[in-house]
């Protein structure tokens, strides 16, 4: 298309040979015009969509093998139908964060099944693999960075945001893995971080402009600080053991938030909050009984007319929203069942109200008095 834009000059042409170029080229510049329109033009719920069903087209030509994990083919093509089947419920958000999750894993595993005969000869292969996913992940990243998110919405802005956040950890590690195992175990992860970086950019380039007056963000430090110390006091047995993946959960998100919220990425750093105010809930958060069911299904009606009417853009909270929204809308019709119900009254009874209460004025941080020492703890990113 770019070659029937070239301008053509002939010096030596008569004028009427002249015109006729210039009407040929208004023509075609018409032609490029109307037919570029539509795509220019796709919303971020058709542009979701059509890369959902260009991963399925993906998996569908190229399946992957990865015997670690036998069923990943099934586990993908699965979550690609689910991406569509939000998208087409109108739960933009859900799909999208779906859409995150399936890139992440396909990237991973077609990275460990492709390029294990690669890096065979060892370490060097693996390196020379490592550095040319580095060099793409560096320019993805740049390119996500340089949105300008003051028109787009909030929540896009926030998946962008955690996306680039995961991905040079999870290229570090996969470095790490590479050199304390055997340079195949690297791979997985290096598929991981490409895949993360790829979500990112794809989010900067959505068509989804800021319903009304932008959030006001600022640095959540404090409430990350503060759930962080009520995490470490209830991190006790016989719950620490019993519910120990939902820790490893909450204590990702509050990672996650620190390094946000660190970098000034606050709409990223706002939705990892969020999310470990909802894995806090959890940990004691009962589920509510048939009688209560009635009650709470109006207050998420609620929450959503209160969102629908905002007159700002408060499309973060639109996330859990259309979370809890999800859970109660089974893919084969069946009714919600009391894990599902447990979700929507953490969404409706915590994390909403802690997303509003971020309105009130920033208490002044206390100054500790005394000596302080500094402890890094030394872990895998996001466990």
């Amino acid at each position: 298309m770019r070659d029937l834009n070239r301008r053509t000059t002939t010096v030596d042409a008569r004028v009427t040979t002249r015109s006729a170029i210039h009407r040929a080229s208004w023509l075609v510049a018409m032609a490029v015009t109307i037919l570029a329109a539509p795509i220019a033009a796709q919303d971020a719920s058709t542009q979701i969509r059509s890369e959902a069903e260009r991963l399925q087209t993906s998996l569908k030509e190229r399946p992957v093998s990865f015997a670690p994990i036998p069923d990943a083919s099934k586990t993908i093509a699965d979550g690609l139908k689910e991406v569509v089947r939000e998208q087409s419920a109108g739960r933009l958000y859900v799909s999208l964060e779906k859409l995150g999750q399936m890139t992440d894993f396909l990237y991973g595993v077609r990275a460990a099944a492709d390029k294990e005969d690669a890096v065979k000869s060892g370490f060097p292969a693996y390196e020379a693999e490592w550095e040319k996913v580095s060099l793409s992940i560096t320019a993805s990243n740049r390119q996500a960075r340089e949105k300008d998110w003051e028109r787009h919405s909030a929540a896009v802005r926030a998946f962008s945001e955690t996306s680039q956040n995961m991905s040079m950890p999870l290229l570090e590690g996969a470095r790490g893995f590479a050199v304390s195992m055997q340079p195949k175990d690297g791979l997985f992860n290096l598929g991981e971080a490409q895949g993360q970086a790829e979500f990112a950019h794809f989010c900067s380039t959505l068509n989804l402009p800021r319903k009304g007056k932008p959030y006001p963000f600022r640095s959540v430090l404090p409430e990350l600080e503060a759930l962080q110390q009520k995490t470490n006091a209830a991190f006790q047995p016989p719950r620490s053991i019993d519910l120990h993946r939902l820790f490893m959960s909450l204590n990702a998100a509050l990672k996650q938030g620190r390094e946000l919220d660190a970098t000034r990425s606050y709409a990223g750093a706002l939705f990892q909050y969020l999310y470990a105010v909802g894995y806090y809930e959890m940990l004691e958060e009962a589920p509510p009984t048939s009688a209560q069911l009635p009650e709470l299904k109006g207050a998420l009606a609620e929450a959503r007319e209160k969102l629908d009417r905002s007159r700002r853009d408060d499309s973060i909270a639109q996330i859990f929203l259309q979370r809890a929204e999800s859970q109660l809308a089974h893919a084969d019709g069946s009714a919600a069942n009391s894990e599902d119900w447990r979700i929507v009254k953490v969404v409706v009874g915590r994390v909403l109200p802690a997303y509003f209460a971020l309105d009130k004025p920033l208490r002044p941080r206390q100054q500790a008095f005394g000596k302080t020492v500094d402890i890094t703890l030394v872990r895998w990113p996001y466990t």
